[in-house]
């Protein structure tokens, strides 16, 4: 297997992609926040003390999809067309789902991850005061489509959105 952010040498670089055209793309990624039952149940009622703890969510989301480039040092600096965060409760804890879209040279799985991770993490600043133990699990990519390698989907995981490209 090689991986494609080391040179021949072994040294690490970025990736050129100057080359290609650019395509329709989309990924899904999705993250979890398990939480207390009567932190749940605050987050039904709206009555968590900081405020709207999903449209935070949401939003810090769709800002983080935006920032790759700069949190990840090999990431290419790629136009965010398009990002969806959704966020339902569950019965213990918080699903975050994410769709990001692009038509550019590069896919936009890390801009999905990104999204997903910095979504929880809204969730768990928010909640932390009255819930502690508030966890982010199964962080992971869900689907993606465009580009060479084509449409994947996980096995086992449903979207609630389209990545078709």
């Amino acid at each position: 297997m090689k991986l494609t952010h080391l040179n021949s040498a072994g040294e690490v670089w970025m990736v050129d992609v100057t080359a290609k055209q650019p395509t329709v793309r989309a990924a899904s990624a999705q993250a979890k926040v398990v939480c207390s039952p009567q932190v749940m149940q605050a987050l039904r009622e709206g009555s968590v003390p900081k405020g709207d703890v999903l449209a935070v969510a949401r939003v810090a989301g769709i800002a983080a999809a935006k920032r790759v480039p700069e949190l990840l040092p090999l990431a290419h600096t790629i136009g965010v067309h398009g990002a969806e965060v959704n966020v339902s409760l569950e019965p213990d804890h918080v699903l975050i789902r994410t769709t990001v879209r692009t038509a550019d040279r590069t896919g936009v799985e890390m801009e999905a991850l990104t999204a997903a991770s910095v979504a929880a993490l809204a969730v768990v600043d928010m909640v932390k005061g009255v819930d502690r133990s508030a966890a982010i699990t199964d962080l992971l990519i869900t689907a993606k489509s465009g580009g060479r390698s084509g449409t994947w989907e996980r096995p086992g995981f449903e979207t609630d959105h389209s990545v078709e490209a």
